[in-house]
């Protein structure tokens, strides 16, 4: 379990680009730490000089399949504060990292993987992508603020009421996605939007990435952590724990 960090080539063959790799099997469900381990990653690469793009990729099953919900179960209020701080660091890190973060999605990316992809500059995706929220089936609440920049107001609502996802070419119709491969596609296409992004000057793409986070109208921090706390209030009344039990029960 871990996340590793491939530094941008060096001398003539320098491309500046950083790729970050996720790897917590058996499905990317993510522990506290890995989601603490990831801000340091991601922030680290963009601090890097060096740098011009951050490609944020995952291998296994799928991209990322949020929290690791029996962590939650087994330590109670500790784990879900933990949980909490580390997914705001985290998305946070991609949404602040000084160049811009390309996430190539594969298979499922759900809760906490919006939240990643949501946060990023470009998204491109293997056809068996999937996008979604299933944060009522588990008693959580949150990335809503990040599943409203990838699919128009309504249609999130649907999607977050019913914990249904929503297809790569589906989001690709939007324009959320700027590009559908397959899967065997995904690294190399990944690679290449990074490295149209990385051709310009690694000045001029830091000052640009501020630029556009400064004139986005919605403050993603301070949204997600509005939302944040309608997960404590359901996990301080009980409500939270008889969902997170009988999703447990259907998982089993």
């Amino acid at each position: 379990m871990s996340v590793s960090t491939s530094s941008p080539e060096k001398g003539a063959e320098k491309n500046g680009i950083a790729v970050v790799t996720v790897d917590f099997p058996p499905v990317n469900a993510l522990p506290v730490d890995g989601w603490f381990a990831l801000a340091d990653a991601v922030r680290a690469a963009g601090r890097d000089p060096d740098t011009r793009c951050v490609v944020l990729t995952a291998v296994g099953r799928g991209f990322n399949a949020g929290v690791d919900i029996k962590e939650i179960q087994q330590d109670g209020h500790r784990a879900l504060i933990g949980a909490n701080h580390a997914c705001a660091q985290a998305f946070g890190a991609v949404y602040d990292c000084e160049v811009p973060v390309v996430a190539a999605v594969h298979g499922f990316c759900l809760g906490g993987g919006i939240g990643l992809v949501g946060n990023a500059d470009a998204i491109v995706a293997s056809e068996d992508a999937t996008f979604g929220l299933p944060e009522l089936d588990r008693g959580a609440l949150g990335a809503a603020t990040h599943l409203a920049r990838l699919v128009p107001q309504h249609l999130m609502r649907a999607l977050y009421y019913t914990s249904r996802t929503a297809t790569a070419a589906e989001l690709h119709a939007h324009g959320s996605v700027w590009r559908v491969v397959p899967r065997a596609e995904l690294h190399a296409a990944a690679l290449e939007l990074a490295g149209e992004i990385a051709a310009k000057d690694g000045q001029l793409l830091r000052l640009a990435k501020a630029a556009i986070n400064g004139i986005d109208p919605v403050d993603v921090h301070r949204s997600y952590r509005f939302e944040q706390g309608f997960t404590f209030e359901a996990n301080l009344s009980g409500l939270a724990d008889r969902v997170r039990d009988t999703f447990g029960e259907k998982g089993a």
